[in-house]
């Protein structure tokens, strides 16, 4: 996957690239695998993913990955990324090896340009809800289930929105967090063969 994302432009990862007049809220979240078996690749590793409280502000509800709004202290996305898992679900920063930044991508519902952090969980260790006012629940998702095509489908809305969706772990993965991570299995030459005819509505 870092190989295939080594040249990966915005326009790859995303169908909305940040306002070129520079606005927008600068954040980052962190897509963290880990490889608790030996035999390397996506057979054997693992994303990790929370669920966002339903009182939150903006993307209630919503599957994500840890991350956030960049802070001043901040020396760099991926110092925000970090940060921000800490924070959430207690990640301690000096078990995961940061391998790249990705292009920042735009995402317009709540006016945030957000820096993808590529990281690599060299020492798992437990982790769980930190603040029940931001984080409902946290899950370490199986990239063979997300691969699994019985697990994909489109995500379909009254609105007119149509997007990847992923059905795994008990979550309803959509939005950003699903386009992402579609491009990116995509782009790892990971991706099976599914069908995008099958289309489940947003819930409510």
């Amino acid at each position: 996957m870092l190989r295939a994302l080594g040249s990966a432009q915005a326009s790859e990862l995303s169908r909305f690239a940040p306002p070129s007049d520079g606005s927008g809220r600068h954040s980052a979240v962190l897509i963290l695998f880990a490889s608790p078996g030996t035999a390397g690749g996506p057979d054997s590793a693992d994303v990790l993913l929370i669920q966002r409280s339903a009182t939150m502000r903006s993307h209630a509800g919503q599957v994500a990955f840890p991350g956030g709004a960049t802070d001043p202290q901040d020396a760099s996305a991926a110092a925000t990324a970090l940060r921000e898992a800490a924070e959430e679900v207690g990640l301690q920063p000096d078990t995961v090896d940061v391998l790249a930044e990705l292009p920042a991508l735009w995402l317009p519902p709540s006016g945030f340009v957000v820096t993808p952090v590529l990281g690599y969980w060299h020492s798992p260790h437990p982790v769980g809800v930190v603040d029940e006012a931001e984080v409902a629940s946290v899950h370490r998702v199986p990239l063979s289930e997300l691969l699994l095509p019985a697990n994909r489908f489109t995500v379909w809305h009254p609105s007119g929105y149509r997007g990847a969706g992923f059905a795994v772990d008990g979550l309803f993965v959509w939005g950003f967090t699903a386009g992402l991570l579609d491009r990116l299995l995509r782009l790892a030459g990971w991706e099976q063969p599914w069908d995008r005819d099958r289309v489940r509505q947003l819930p409510e």
